[in-house]
């Protein structure tokens, strides 16, 4: 009798086909998730991945593995900070960047947000022209070839 073979873990992984920068739009907007997809999409040529809600983003964020997070502050059920919360204390998306979107400009609001950890905050509405931009400049990435 031969002896048994040893269990196996197989690991499957991403490839990915072209060396850009993968986005997860986390909105509960259906009409900011579509408008920054198409702007990051089209204008920068990122991969762009999107979910309606914190949980879903936060299955999404472990699975896919984005390269950055964009995510909207006021969400029903898990809103952006307990979303935030989560992503970081999930050992597959704690170093993840992490931007928070939102119409909140008041500056109390602003420092609650930078207490959180977050890499940077963007404001609603955004520009869609120059949203990829932006968040390159928030990341030390370029454009023109991401590192």
């Amino acid at each position: 009798m031969s002896p048994a073979l040893p269990n196996t873990l197989v690991i499957e992984t991403l490839v990915r086909k072209n060396p850009v920068p993968r986005i997860l739009v986390i909105d509960d907007e259906d009409d900011i998730r579509e408008v920054a997809a198409l702007s990051l999409e089209t204008i920068a040529g990122w991969d762009v991945l999107t979910a309606d809600s914190g949980a879903k983003g936060v299955a999404q964020a472990i699975a896919m593995q984005p390269d950055a997070i964009l995510l909207d502050v006021m969400m029903p059920g898990m809103d952006g900070p307990a979303t935030f919360r989560a992503l970081r204390n999930h050992p597959a998306t704690a170093q993840i960047p992490v931007l928070l979107l939102t119409a909140k400009v008041q500056q109390s609001d602003q420092l609650r947000f930078a207490d959180l950890g977050v890499d940077a905050v963007l404001l609603k509405p955004f520009d869609p022209l120059t949203l990829s931009a932006q968040i390159a400049s928030l990341l030390g990435w370029s454009l023109l070839g991401w590192s």
